[in-house]
């Protein structure tokens, strides 16, 4: 894992001064992946402290132990993200221990690839959109009034959609369905956020493509459309949360895509998404992440 992937100098170095130092960030799914790249990249850019929520508890303890140290407190909270009730245990636990948050990295995210009709109704539709959609809407509600009240600092929500939530596919039906309504409700929340007058307060919605944390293992990229580096891609996004960019999609294809498929017929569209761009088969070979 490379320590100095975000703190380069440049632009995400610089807006980082008004937003990340003395900063309380959480971060939820932060044991592994692009969640971890997150939470190095606040312990390097002069956070106060890191929450590290996982319910990966030997992972979570790791990460934790080792960005800890005088400089940036970074704690464990095993939470289990489908229930409001561990959420609101874990949002007290990180007020006792570590004080208001500032940053909320709602990171984590499941996913599930197979025809619809071979979903279990509770662990793969409920579970999905409980991990998906309804976790980052209560974790987010439950910090919400005090990140409005408090404007003495900046403050900043990164939810991390997928360009899943913009475009139909084959074997996505619930992942795609929960990463629309996030997509929905992120932006909704925005554009409440900026007519309430809270300019201290910016919500970042990401839209990444593949992304090669193992989540999607098996998949292919569609045209012009590589598998993206963790690296790259938490980068990108962590750049527009500094900035408060509303929305930010990498690569650049995830806008072609949409911006296609919102002015040609649908079933030219189809021809085009299937035939050439391949992007109904790139979950053809989907086998995605061993379980724990």
């Amino acid at each position: 894992m490379r320590r100095h992937l975000f703190p380069r100098s440049g632009t995400s170095a610089g807006t980082a001064r008004g937003v990340i130092p003395g900063a309380v960030v959480l971060i939820t799914g932060a044991a592994r992946g692009m969640g971890e790249l997150y939470a190095r990249a606040a312990r390097a850019q002069g956070a106060r402290a890191i929450a590290i929520w996982d319910r990966d508890e030997p992972a979570a303890r790791r990460v934790a132990e080792e960005l800890d140290g005088p400089e940036c407190t970074v704690r464990a909270f095993i939470v289990d993200l489908a229930s409001l009730t561990d959420i609101r245990r874990g949002v007290a636990e990180v007020r006792a221990q570590l004080g208001s948050v500032d940053v909320l990295v709602n990171n984590a995210g499941i996913v599930t690839g197979r025809p619809f009709w071979e979903h279990d109704a509770e662990r793969d539709i409920r579970g999905t959109l409980e991990v998906n959609t309804l976790a980052p809407m209560w974790l987010t509600r439950e910090l919400l009034p005090e990140m409005r009240a408090d404007a003495s600092r900046p403050k900043r929500i990164l939810n991390i959609a997928s360009a899943a939530g913009t475009l139909a596919n084959p074997n996505m039906s619930v992942y795609a369905a929960s990463k629309w309504a996030l997509i929905g409700w992120s932006e909704s929340l925005r554009l409440e956020l900026e007519r309430d007058g809270a300019p201290h307060l910016a919500v970042t919605t990401f839209c990444p493509s593949y992304v090669s944390t193992g989540m999607f293992a098996g998949a292919r990229g569609p045209l012009l459309t590589p598998i993206m580096r963790p690296g790259v891609a938490a980068r990108a996004a962590w750049t527009g949360m500094l900035r408060g960019t509303p929305v930010v999609m990498k690569p650049w294809t995830v806008k072609l895509a949409m911006a296609l498929r919102g002015v040609l017929p649908t079933r030219l569209w189809d021809r085009i998404a299937g035939r050439i761009f391949h992007v109904y088969s790139s979950m053809d070979r989907f086998t995605g992440r061993a379980p724990r």
